[in-house]
């Protein structure tokens, strides 16, 4: 196997210390020297100048939680980092250590054996952190919702019934009242909009029920998470916001894709950066993302299609957008999901809609082009030799003879 890099070192990253593995290769003999360091400042110092005196110009590490992180950080610009995917360098069974494990990273490094990850910019970085934190508390706002639905429904106060959205104007009267200690059904419905699709008998009886001190005082607890929690991811958009000044352009051209408002769009951002050079083609985005089916052959077989786990935050994002997309009735993203609905499941189409609206991404991005939607009949007028056949063929089958002429 063909040396590709003589100096280079191997790290086994832990919370409080590093292990070290220098790999240098003379001639026909490879010599190995390991230093320990603590993963303090003054520590990670030391092993950057133990680095330097040993020659290493490659540093291989795993992405072990986010020990990786102030390593990375500090070696960064020093030397040519490798982030591995612990999944991807597993060492053969049995006789571990933290030395040997430092020692397998600095070999398979030498050898060109570690795909690295892919780790963004600086401010691609921060972008992450606030995109990722304002989706965690927007689910825990979801969560704490349920919990007073929960407790409703404990009361026997059947609100959901009624109102969609119990966050809402309306709902969120209703509440308050309930917390103040109100239990007329009447007064309560006093309290709505008026805009709400239910009669005033239908609010009625779905607010008559049983509600205790208890219930009132979860009621209380959960709806006061909810405004702390709503304040703060109003704080994180503004934040978001000056965050995206550099990137404006690029949200620009996003938001021309349907289904992709700015919030999606910061997402997409702050997973993938503006600069997609890193990823050669869509097809190694897309794959990266675990957005296409996974490569599991054997034996001439393919054992299974389904997808990986891939960049979850990505992902998920990704589905929700395609969901949004596909309600454009006259759009190319509509008549895909259709085509593929049929056959293989709203499950898989949808999946295929979020695969092209990143594939979109991609060259929106590295071309600095806007959106442009294919149509709904794309895929007819694509496929219309093939259709006018099927058509011919299910006539023919219902017994009718077509004789078909151009038009």
């Amino acid at each position: 196997m063909e040396l590709l890099y003589a100096r280079c070192a191997g790290l086994d990253v832990h919370a409080k210390t590093v292990v070290a593995c220098a790999r240098i290769a003379s001639g026909g003999t490879v010599t190995y020297d390991h230093r320990t360091v603590a993963t303090t400042t003054q520590g990670l110092l030391e092993l950057a100048e133990w680095l330097t005196a040993q020659g290493c110009t490659h540093v291989g590490l795993e992405s072990t939680g986010v020990y990786w992180k102030p390593v990375w950080h500090m070696l960064e610009g020093q030397f040519e980092l490798t982030l591995a995917n612990a999944m991807h360098v597993r060492n053969v069974p049995g006789r571990k250590s933290d030395m040997k494990d430092a020692r397998w990273l600095a070999d398979l490094l030498a050898m060109g054996l570690i795909r690295s990850s892919f780790v963004p910019p600086a401010p691609i970085q921060e972008l992450r952190d606030l995109t990722r934190t304002r989706k965690q508390w927007v689910r825990e706002i979801a969560r704490h919702t349920q919990r007073i639905q929960k407790t409703l429904e404990d009361a026997n106060v059947k609100l959901t019934a009624a109102i969609s959205d119990i966050r809402g104007t309306s709902g969120r009267a209703i509440l308050k009242a309930l917390m103040a200690g109100e239990t007329d059904p009447e007064r309560l419905v006093d309290l709505t909009t008026g805009r709400l699709k239910a009669s005033r008998a239908q609010l009625v009886e779905v607010l008559r029920g049983r509600v205790t001190v208890h219930h009132r005082f979860m009621i209380t607890l959960h709806l006061t998470q909810i405004e702390a929690l709503e304040t703060a991811v109003t704080t994180i958009e503004e934040r978001i916001e000056e965050a995206l000044a550099p990137f404006r352009a690029a949200v620009n051209l996003l938001t021309t894709m349907p289904g992709l408002s700015n919030t999606t769009a910061a997402v997409i951002l702050a997973e993938i950066g503006d600069n997609v050079a890193p990823f050669p083609t869509a097809g190694h985005l897309v794959s990266w993302a675990g957005l296409c089916p996974r490569l599991d052959e054997s034996a001439g077989k393919r054992r299974s299609t389904r997808t990986r786990q891939g960049a979850p935050w990505l992902k998920t994002t990704l589905v929700q957008a395609a969901w949004a997309a596909t309600r454009r009735k006259d759009g190319y993203f509509h008549a895909q999901f259709l085509r593929l609905k049929s056959r293989r499941g709203p499950k898989k189409a949808i999946l295929a809609v979020a695969n092209s609206m990143l594939t979109a991404a991609y060259h929106m991005l590295r071309d600095g082009v806007e959106y442009h939607d294919l149509g709904g009949q794309h895929f007819a007028h694509r496929d219309k030799d093939q259709i006018t056949k099927r058509l011919i063929q299910r006539l023919r089958d219902l017994g009718v003879v077509v004789e078909v002429k151009a038009a």
